[in-house]
């Protein structure tokens, strides 16, 4: 472990080119090929981009076919050295359907916010990773560690068909590296669990116009039951449960028979994660005449900062010292597939990517003032972490 300065030696920036403006239009490319997470081919044609890009650095790229209808997912890797190496991990798809960079959210720049689908969460980020260690094998050659990158098809639904694969390629490392959108004062050093349910509702049809009948409303009971779901939030301990899509019925001349909801829930505790599960499983059809299915979804485990992430934290501390980022470290919500593999205990940094704001919204947007220095402090880390590999 680090224990002091002299244990550290600062990187030489001034090998470096890095220009905001060429970064900015390189994120501003990737985001302009659309990639929600259930349209496989837009995600596919994403991969295909980033695909090229890393043979173009030299890497070797291996893709591996999308399953249950999902895009493929993404490895390109540097055989730089023997032993565990460094896994830069990220993905490439957004909640973004196609079409919106014609209407709601369009790529253009607005003085130092650059707007888009993705260009935070989170091919800025990803974009960002690769163009720095260009600029270091550009300057350097190579590193003395071997690296990879993962680039994951549908994060942002829980990455149901990637774990597998992300879990067996970080225990082949030494550090991952995940460039999730960055915070200004912080390092991401863990990250509250998540879990996802599906509940539904089945009622009884009946024609909807009479007064009095033996229709039961699946759309109702689910409406009573979103109340109490969400009435179980604490905003004060980040406890939350919150339903984020609700489908049912056919004609509105009918009493809805089905009605289905999503639930995500956030647990920054164990103890949270255990309430959670047992107040789900534990849900009743507030009819009798109405039955309840609840399904667990894909889980996030809960990431904790320990011991194996401190000596990472404490070398990208002082390298972002060097950049002129002063940054402490925090565990948050807004989960990550660095959930996935800090749950297992591999070194993992978290939130190394841009700067901004909007996440999830039509008015998502990076700081083009934090690219250069984020940039920097990415090489900064490809260039350390080999180092201590010598």
């Amino acid at each position: 472990m680090i224990t002091d300065d002299r244990d550290f030696a600062a990187p030489d920036f001034n090998v470096y080119d890095f220009d905001a403006e060429e970064i900015a239009a390189g994120i501003a490319e990737w985001a302009r090929i659309e990639s929600p997470s259930f349209d496989a081919a837009a995600v596919n044609r994403m991969m295909d981009l980033a695909e090229t890009t890393m043979r173009d650095l030299g890497a070797e790229t291996t893709r591996m076919p999308g399953q249950d209808g999902r895009g493929d997912a993404l490895k390109a890797h540097f055989d730089w050295g023997d032993g565990p190496g460094i896994m830069v991990l990220g993905h490439l798809d957004t909640v973004h359907l196609v079409g919106t960079t014609d209407g709601a959210l369009p790529v253009h720049r607005d003085a130092d916010r650059l707007y888009g689908p993705g260009v935070l969460d989170m091919k800025g980020g990803m974009y960002l990773a690769q163009h720095a260690l260009a600029k270091v094998i550009g300057a350097r050659g190579r590193l003395n560690m071997a690296l990879t990158f993962l680039f994951i098809p549908d994060e942002e639904i829980g990455s149901p068909t990637s774990r597998t694969l992300i879990e067996a390629e970080a225990r082949k490392c030494r550090y991952v590296l995940v460039p999730e959108p960055g915070k200004s004062d912080n390092f991401v050093t863990g990250r509250h669990a998540f879990l996802r349910y599906k509940i539904r509702t089945y009622g009884r049809p009946a024609h909807a116009g009479r007064a009095v009948g033996p229709g039961r409303s699946a759309i109702r009971a689910m409406a009573q039951l979103i109340d109490e779901i969400e009435d179980f939030t604490d905003i004060d301990k980040e406890t939350t449960y919150r339903v984020g899509t609700v489908h049912g019925g056919t004609f509105v001349n009918v009493v809805p028979a089905q009605c289905e909801a999503e639930v995500l829930c956030v647990a920054p505790s164990m103890a949270a994660f255990d309430e959670i599960t047992n107040r789900m499983n534990a849900l009743k059809s507030p009819d009798p005449e109405i039955r309840l299915e609840v399904e667990a979804g894909p889980v996030r485990p809960l990431f904790k900062f320990n011991e194996a992430t401190q000596d990472l934290y404490e070398i990208a501390r002082r390298v972002a010292s060097t950049v002129g980022l002063e940054l402490g470290q925090g565990q948050y919500g807004g989960g990550s597939d660095g959930n996935f593999t800090g749950a297992l205990g591999i070194p993992t940094l978290d939130g190394l990517g841009v700067c901004g704001d909007g996440i999830h919204t039509k008015q998502e947007y990076l700081e083009v003032s934090s690219l250069v220095p984020r940039a920097r402090l990415l090489a900064g880390l490809y260039e350390a972490l080999a180092e201590r590999n010598e």
